[in-house]
């Protein structure tokens, strides 16, 4: 796992979030997670299939966020959930050995090292910058990086913020993959800001 790492906006347009992603996509975006919080169940189980197939045709892997049940219907590539050990490992359990199960462990290495037990495929650390989209109550110090590549193999994620500018620094500390919304989803050419995110790991 390594590039950049698309999280969905809170879209209720399928085109148009079917749009972008396919730019992402083809510009190099390494994996999408599905994430909409606010979405119907009809209207999810709808953009989350339409997901799956436009992935497919990119062989790019598509991650669920929350939504274990979801995951498993579609035969998606993965969920994305909370940082304790009990989701994780619940996912693990009903998705069996093959699927990502990535786990949000914020700014906190416990939560991380109890996801690795429980058989998370990785970590997701943040937010490092605040966030349009989500609003944290708290900043994860850059220095956590070293302590968590120092200390496992386990690959981490990245989040909060960012941008091709303030991200360089935690891909050189070590980070495996970047995930973004707005810098993607809300640029005015997303392409360029895919490429911009992409050419990070090929420096670091």
């Amino acid at each position: 796992m390594r590039g950049l790492y698309l999280v969905t906006p809170d879209w209720d347009d399928t085109d148009r979030l079917l749009a972008v992603t396919d730019i992402a996509l083809s510009a190099g975006a390494s994996l999408v997670q599905y994430r909409h919080k606010r979405a119907s169940p009809a209207l999810r189980a709808e953009q989350a299939a339409a997901l799956l197939a436009l992935c497919r045709s990119h062989q790019r892997p598509l991650v669920i966020n929350d939504h274990i049940d979801l995951c498993r219907d579609l035969d998606a590539d993965g969920v994305h959930v909370g940082g304790t050990d009990s989701p994780v490992a619940q996912a693990r359990v009903l998705l069996g050995p093959d699927k990502i199960v990535g786990a949000s462990c914020y700014g906190e290495l416990k939560l991380a090292e109890a996801a690795r037990q429980a058989g998370a495929s990785y970590v997701a650390f943040g937010g490092f910058y605040p966030s349009p989209v989500k609003k944290y109550s708290f900043v994860t110090p850059p220095g956590l990086i070293d302590v968590w590549r120092d200390r496992v193999s386990l690959p981490m994620v990245v989040i909060g913020g960012m941008t091709p500018l303030n991200a360089a620094p935690l891909v050189e500390r070590g980070a495996a993959m970047v995930a973004a919304i707005t810098s993607v989803y809300a640029a005015a050419d997303p392409a360029t800001a895919v490429r911009d995110f992409c050419a990070l790991f090929r420096r670091a």
